[in-house]
């Protein structure tokens, strides 16, 4: 039988913190929390519990990855907020603040470059404003065609999408950015409102959305085509990934809200573990094997986060 030493090369490391890039089956022991851990892959996708958003909202918009996350506005008040929080992967902390109040906005983008796009404030109503973050401050680019909230969005800051919406109505309108202005694209063939998105510019996904929707449609750059349905129809959700590893998550079917999580895999969804906190309006950020959900309604601070099955997966050994 192998040995540690000969499969790893050396013995269990004995350090302060945790590895950032520990491989399956490595053993350690942590000298800070006294423990002896390793690195598992799971066999089924899971969410727990992550630090807590310094202000609780809902409506507001997420950018990143579940480790270098970004979120940004929200309600209440009705005004909307400015708040920036940057997460680490463990908490919170302050960033710069946006130049315009609002929520029901959508974001795109890196922790270190993301984007702010459309939303709602009182009194002025939906707004078309667009402001792209640099990992310290907000600086204004160009204002979306149509000003809306309650928006679809994916891509980067120099590269994005925009898609559904509520204006005079439900929206069906696309709109891609290019780091400077925003563009015209093609027409979902839903108009909708409070649904999610996911993806790239040029290979996007759209899903769900108000009034009650399963549908999913897919974008190429140019056009939406249909996707498979979600299995269970929703508004104010959450979504996070790529058009062909996607995940959905809360929102409510009115009523109730719910804790249902879905992944995509291109053709079609698939039931996963569902969040502990049941919510719409929330903010996202990652991929499938790794998202994050923070806030949402009822107005909560709460942040969870996901690990699918596979995904690496750090342990502590217990005694039997």
């Amino acid at each position: 039988m192998s040995t540690y030493y000969q499969i790893f090369g050396g013995k269990i490391n004995v350090i302060s913190s945790d590895p950032t890039d520990p491989i399956e089956g490595q053993v350690f022991y942590n000298t800070t929390s006294e423990v002896l851990k390793y690195r598992a892959a799971t066999t089924a996708g899971a969410w727990a519990a992550g630090g807590n958003l310094a202000t609780a909202r809902f409506g507001l918009g997420g950018a990143g990855t579940q480790t270098l996350a970004l979120g940004f506005g929200g309600a209440p008040p009705a005004a909307g907020l400015t708040a920036t929080e940057e997460y680490d992967g463990t908490s919170w902390t302050s960033g710069g603040s946006l130049g315009t109040a609002r929520y029901f906005l959508t974001g795109a983008g890196t922790q270190t470059a993301g984007l702010a796009f459309g939303g709602f404030s009182a009194p002025s109503g939906r707004v078309a404003n667009t402001e792209e973050y640099d990992g310290t401050s907000w600086t204004s680019g160009g204002s979306l065609g149509t000003a809306r909230s309650e928006l679809g969005g994916a891509g980067t800051q120099t590269s994005a999408a925009a898609f559904g919406g509520f204006s005079t109505g439900s929206s069906n309108s696309t709109e891609e950015y290019d780091g400077t202005s925003w563009t015209a694209g093609g027409s979902l063939a839903t108009a909708r409102h409070q649904l999610a998105g996911a993806g790239t510019q040029t290979s996007a996904l759209a899903f769900g959305g108000a009034p009650p929707k399963n549908a999913t449609e897919e974008y190429d750059g140019t056009s939406w085509t249909a996707g498979g349905n979600l299995g269970t129809g929703r508004f104010g959700l959450a979504g996070s990934g790529a058009q062909t590893a996607a995940l959905a998550f809360g929102g409510t079917l009115d009523p109730p809200i719910t804790t249902a999580t879905e992944a995509y895999n291109g053709t079609s969804w698939t039931t996963e573990t569902s969040m502990t906190t049941a919510r719409r309006n929330l903010g996202s950020a990652g991929t499938q094997p790794s998202a994050l959900a923070f806030g949402g309604t009822p107005t909560t601070a709460a942040t969870e986060e996901f690990t699918g099955a596979g995904a690496g997966v750090t342990k502590t050994v217990t005694g039997s």
